[in-house]
């Protein structure tokens, strides 16, 4: 049995969801875990470290409260003014007690950019509603003192159980056509790469802005097309080219300033041939 490091009480909001559930997988053997969940699950109501929360109707301080965590990661979802009215009271909190948040963003918060990837210090700046909403709550936090928040801003997330994979799987059962896009350069990651990164940023107190993507660019077409090939779905795959511009443009996410260490970094081949070998 592995002993739990008790200097940590960590609260994964968003615990029920496809990242936060495998956060809390990896995170829950060695510290006091507690997460949230959205909808009613009997085995969540079972587990005295679980915490029903709608973002839209609930107040965060309660759970805060009844938690009283060293650590808060946010792997959220949800009606957006919801989040940023629940980002306020975390900012609050954490003032408060000196609890450090590990926020989950994304590549979108860069996604009017297109011509470069981006990289940790590049200035933020969307077109998409979604990009908007994670800049918001991005610099509310960057407003807390430095050593409280850690970013973590995603690209792209894969895994044989990713909703991106499930529901390709589900279009080509359907025989209905796989969405790419043979103009957009991306990077990549994989649920299992970004719970270890995770697990490492609070081991070693890391504070900032984390890029957790691929250290290589791939165009999104022909990842998909390689994905759907390890999977041995090949054969069934009909695609829909959807092109949004004539020319290439980039949503990628490079790590430059805070590197990981080599085992913490990955490819976009090592994402595919872990899916081709599970």
């Amino acid at each position: 049995m592995i002993k739990k490091e008790e200097k940590h009480r960590i609260l994964i909001l968003g615990a029920s969801g496809f990242l936060g559930g495998i956060i809390y997988k990896e995170l829950c053997s060695y510290f006091k875990t507690f997460g949230t969940y959205h909808t009613q699950n009997k085995h969540y109501e079972k587990n005295k470290h679980f915490f029903q929360y709608a973002v839209e109707e609930d107040d965060i301080y309660e759970i805060l409260n009844a938690v009283k965590p060293t650590i808060i990661i946010s792997a959220l979802r949800g009606d957006f003014a919801a989040q940023v009215i629940a980002h306020k009271h975390i900012a609050e909190y954490i003032l408060e007690h000196k609890t450090w948040l590990l926020f989950l963003s994304s590549a979108n918060v860069f996604d009017a950019y297109s011509k470069y990837p981006s990289y940790e210090d590049d200035k933020t700046l969307s077109n998409s509603v979604y990009g908007h909403f994670k800049i918001k709550i991005e610099n509310m936090l960057l407003r807390l003192p430095k050593k409280h928040v850690t970013i973590l801003r995603l690209p792209m997330v894969f895994g044989s159980q990713s909703p991106r994979i499930l529901d390709i799987l589900q279009n080509l059962k359907n025989n209905e056509p796989v969405e790419v896009f043979p103009n957009l350069i991306i990077n990549v990651t994989n649920d299992s790469k970004v719970t270890q990164q995770i697990h490492y940023i609070i081991n070693r107190n890391k504070y900032g802005v984390f890029h957790l993507g691929s250290n290589d660019l791939v165009h999104h077409d022909d990842f998909i097309k390689e994905m759907i090939d390890a999977i041995g779905e090949n054969n069934k795959a009909i695609y829909k080219k959807v092109f949004t511009t004539n020319e290439d443009r980039y949503l990628a996410v490079l790590p430059k300033h805070n590197m990981l260490p080599k085992h913490l970094q990955l490819t976009s081949q090592e994402i595919i041939s872990e899916l081709k070998y599970n």
